[in-house]
């Protein structure tokens, strides 16, 4: 049985790809920072259907930390999946804009990327097999008022999932990235129904499931000629 790690694996999307990934028969480990408990009872929700999952807690932001939890994970064999969800939004117009902010947000998505990723690579490249999937945003594609941060991770996002893909691609290994657009959770629901129709020419929010199911796609051994892509998720936004 393949193994899976979604970090940010408790909220929206990532619990949607955590339940997708375990009916495609991985084991799963759905990782949170603060929310251990709502990890703890996705994993025991999958269990309960039949599949294989269990919870881990770690700040991606925490080098030395999240190694010392990758080692324990790792103890049970390589990891062959990764699908980096872990971000956050604080957002303000750049002016007005507190250097904390600004490192908080890039910490966690392209930092997090990193220090969860780096350490897993020797072992998944010993197998001949991997799959790596990070999740941007329209956001890195197009800008948005008030994200300059947000945008400026996800695009390095973008930057380094093109580049690990050309030193991974001769390992087996595919390294891709999915941006979406407007999507049904708790981090879009202050977006009104009107706003979202203007935005978005299919004049409605994607859900979690529809990002989970390209992530799955690309975790499988179907899109193993795919890698170095940006994949956008957006009901035609561009």
């Amino acid at each position: 049985m393949k193994r899976a790690l979604v970090t940010g694996g408790s909220g929206g999307i990532g619990a949607a790809v955590c339940r997708r990934l375990a009916a495609d028969g991985l084991h799963v480990t759905v990782h949170a920072n603060s929310r251990l408990q709502d990890a703890q009872r996705l994993a025991a929700e999958i269990t309960a259907a039949g599949g294989s999952a269990r919870a881990v807690a770690f700040d991606v932001t925490d080098c030395a930390r999240t190694g010392a939890a990758l080692e324990t994970l790792l103890a049970d064999g390589a990891i062959q999946v990764v699908v980096n969800n872990a971000g956050i939004h604080d957002d303000a117009v750049m002016p007005a804009m507190k250097p904390e902010q600004w490192l908080r947000v890039i910490d966690v998505s392209l930092n997090g990327f990193f220090n969860v990723t780096q350490p897993l690579l020797l072992p998944m490249m010993a197998t001949r097999w991997g799959r790596i999937v990070n999740v941007s945003s329209v956001a890195a594609l197009t800008g948005n008022r008030g994200q300059a941060n947000y945008a400026a991770a996800k695009a390095g996002l973008h930057g380094a999932t093109k580049s690990l893909a050309i030193e991974l691609a001769s390992r087996g290994i595919t390294v891709n990235a999915v941006a979406p657009g407007i999507i049904g959770t708790d981090m879009t629901r202050d977006i009104s129904k009107e706003t979202i129709e203007r935005l978005v020419p299919m004049k409605r929010a994607g859900t979690p499931e529809e990002v989970a199911g390209l992530v799955a796609f690309l975790a499988s051994d179907a899109a193993g000629y795919i890698s170095g892509q940006i994949i956008s998720v957006n009901g035609a936004m561009i």
